[in-house]
């Protein structure tokens, strides 16, 4: 199906399904354990062994001897395999550095060898016999350090951009504001490992494992380790957690395929919690300037943001600007981006690619600059809000609600009481403030496909390689097949995450609900066709309470499916609608923080999302992706920051004992609204996408109430008591 003309009335808009307060049809699995997660696929191939993986015990230089004997002669032990006897291996285009080293070392905990022992317990004891001799070469692990030689990224998807005159605009606004901020490293700290087991019949691969993006997996798997495509298979119909840590092939699928293949024997693999904060991705740390400035009625004549991050050679920048092009007004306008060789381990997507860490910068400068104004926050995004692309006016946004987002949550969440001037709201010792940002995130479109089976019995079964990484997959795709074919929910199973399903958009940067589902809607418009010939009917039938009606006549859908199943295949590839038009979903986070006056220590009291994201296809799962991603805005605001051996070039709390996440105790009451939003432009199902939208600007709000409750500014995050207990207010 080309969708390549705005949605009209479609099956869609009947809402019998789609659009309601749906419980999780895979929360009954995951609420008593049976559902089968990567490591736990006990049930899928016999004599499985356990492989552990040695990582590099340098960040830069090379291998210059390994010693295997003693680590041979340990207990169990079955097979090792380093790059000396693993056979020729491909870099994939989605890998930065290489998934095993040798004689090369890229960075800290890069696979050195993977040891494969009939337990766990041997393999891991065997991995700390394995003797490697190394010869360090100095490194950069200091983004500051290097940012005078950051350069223009080569292979960057967004470059620069520049509109008239920004530097003599910003030179001559009346007021002006120039500071900088910083982001730092973070982890994803899924609560599943990075697992797989992997298992050969022949030259054909098969990987059970925890990804988001099952397509890419496979395709990447096969160009890495040299085989066809049509020889792998990966199957991951549960993941827990991934955030984007699992949106690219890692080193334990590569290292269980590679062990499976010289023990002879199927091998599963669990990355070490160490192993997750340096062998696989972060989020990398950025550096941003940003410049606005504006006439004395608060309207902006000029904005500019430039960032600067870290990555390996060949690797990607974090795109902290990109919002800054599309968020507000201004005639005059700038965006930079940086990229300074590190030899920490890779950067790539994590938690609302760009948007997160740029609007926790971009937000503060804008509440910054309305108070230099004098004007109250809220009024001044509302002032400099725009209706079409900053960068070409003559293309509108698709749908843009990014006022009613900020007057309706200011309404809700009594920003009338806010004090303007800070550190004058106390409770006992406490200190409080509100505080306020704008969220954003683009809509993005990708092709997706689905298979749809009807049998006689009037069950319709959905195949599709898409994942659920927590978001409630199961449950919108079985909505959207409910409301196609009309029948009720517990006449559709759902099977996903299977790379012989056909190929989905996948789970990743709001993308997945909308385009997944879309996938589903057209091959049910093929199903459909399908029915209403087999059973003489009207192509504009009506499907409901599992019957077809049309022209008067009515039939069971069962009827169709007398003869044999009923299958169809298709899937949602899209025009230009969205070069016409920007999509964009939009947003409003407002915080309640309270400072201890004597400690500095931060307490977040109250906390509201006011989104616009076309249609929400299950308001609870979505409600539940927004509080855990605000949850996540208050860790990267409060508390995560991977901390850097300079020296040695490794993350030093690469565990959950001390790379700290919010714990229930640290979040309050989170109260979420939903806009009531269709974009036809989007899609067949007029939906867009909200996982991302509930954490981008999250950390910029609570940094906005924290000044707000105590007139500290910290432009650092995260923001910990050590950089506001000096500066507080004078206790009497």
């Amino acid at each position: 199906m080309k969708f390549d003309t705005p949605a009209t009335t479609n099956p869609i808009d009947r809402l019998r399904v789609v659009g309601k307060p749906t419980d999780r049809i895979d929360g009954k699995y995951k609420t008593t354990g049976t559902a089968p997660y990567a490591y736990e696929r006990h049930d899928v191939v016999a004599n499985q062994a356990y492989g552990h993986i040695v990582g590099a015990a340098i960040a830069k230089g090379r291998i210059e001897r390994i010693d295997l004997a003693e680590a041979q002669a340990a207990p169990g032990v079955i097979a090792i395999v380093t790059a000396a006897d693993a056979g020729p291996l491909g870099k994939a285009q989605t890998n930065t550095a290489k998934l095993l080293a040798g004689p090369d070392v890229q960075h800290y905990h890069q696979a050195v060898a993977i040891v494969v022992a009939e337990t766990f317990e041997q393999a891991r004891a065997a991995g700390a016999l394995v003797r490697v001799e190394y010869a360090r070469a100095k490194g950069a692990y200091d983004l500051a350090g290097a940012k005078s030689g950051a350069a223009t990224p080569d292979k960057s998807e967004h470059p620069d951009s520049a509109v008239a005159d920004f530097a003599g605009a910003f030179a001559a606004a009346p007021v002006s504001i120039d500071a900088t901020y910083t982001t730092p490293d973070q982890s994803h700290a899924m609560m599943e490992p990075h697992a797989s087991i992997a298992s050969w019949q022949g030259d054909k691969l098969t990987l059970w494992t925890s990804h988001q993006m099952i397509a890419w997996s496979k395709r990447d798997l096969a160009k890495t380790m040299g085989i066809p495509a049509a020889n792998v298979r990966v199957d991951s119909p549960y993941i827990g957690g991934g955030f984007g840590g699992k949106l690219f092939l890692r080193a334990d699928a590569v290292m269980a395929a590679l062990a499976a293949r010289k023990a002879g024997r199927p091998v599963k693999v669990a990355l070490a919690r160490p192993m997750i904060a340096n062998n696989t991705t972060h989020r990398p740390a950025t550096i941003q300037r940003i410049r606005i400035g504006a006439r004395r009625d608060g309207t902006i004549t000029a904005i500019g943001h430039e960032s600067w991050s870290g990555n390996l050679a060949d690797g990607s920048p974090e795109m902290a600007v990109q919002q800054t092009r599309l968020l507000y007004a201004g005639a005059n306008r700038m965006t930079r981006t940086r990229l300074a060789l590190l030899d920490l381990p890779e950067g790539n997507a994590m938690r609302a690619p760009g948007e997160a860490p740029g609007l926790m910068a971009l937000e503060i400068a804008m509440d910054e600059m309305a108070e230099k104004l004098g004007m109250d926050p809220v009024s001044f995004r509302v002032l400099n809000d725009t209706q079409v692309d900053p960068e070409k006016p003559e293309r509108p946004f698709s749908q843009r609600q990014l006022v009613k987002c900020l007057q309706d949550g200011a309404a809700k969440f009594g920003w009338d009481k806010r004090a303007a001037k800070p550190g004058t709201v106390r409770d006992g010792r406490w200190l409080v403030g509100m505080g306020v940002a704008s969220a954003f995130r683009n809509n993005m479109l990708m092709k997706s496909a689905a298979r749809v089976r009807l049998n006689d019995k009037g069950v319709v079964t959905v195949e599709t390689d898409m994942t659920d990484i927590g978001t409630g997959t199961y449950t919108i795709i079985a909505q959207t097949a409910a409301e196609m074919m009309g029948v009720p929910l517990d006449k559709v199973v759902v099977k996903l995450g299977d790379s012989d399903f056909p190929a989905s958009a996948g789970s990743g940067g709001q993308w997945g609900a909308n385009n997944s589902t879309s996938g589903v809607y057209a091959a049910c418009a093929k199903l459909r066709e399908a029915v209403t010939a087999k059973l003489g009917l009207a192509t504009d039938a009506v499907f409901e309470d599992s019957r077809v009606k049309a022209g008067g006549r009515s039939a069971k859908l069962t009827d169709a499916a007398r003869d044999g199943e009923l299958v169809a295949e298709d899937l949602i590839e899209y025009g230009d609608l969205d070069k016409k038009m920007q999509q964009s979903t939009f947003g409003g986070h407002f915080v309640e923080a309270a400072v201890d006056s004597y400690t500095g220590e931060v307490r977040i009291r109250r906390m509201l999302a006011v989104c616009a994201a076309g249609r929400i296809l299950n308001p609870k799962s979505a409600r539940s992706q927004v509080i855990g991603a605000m949850t996540m805005g208050a860790g990267a605001a409060l508390m995560e920051e991977l901390a850097v051996d300079k020296r040695f070039g490794f993350f030093v709390n690469h565990d959950l004992a001390g790379y700290e996440v919010p714990v229930h105790a640290d979040i309050p009451h989170q109260e979420v609204v939903f806009l009531d939003e269709v974009d036809p432009q989007s899609s067949p199902m007029k939906a867009k996408g909200v996982g991302e939208l509930g954490i981008c600007g999250v950390g910029a709000a609570i940094a906005n109430a924290i000044y707000n409750a105590c007139g500290v500014r910290v432009r650092d995050y995260p923001i910990t008591l050590d950089k506001m207990i000096d500066r507080l207010p004078q206790v009497a």
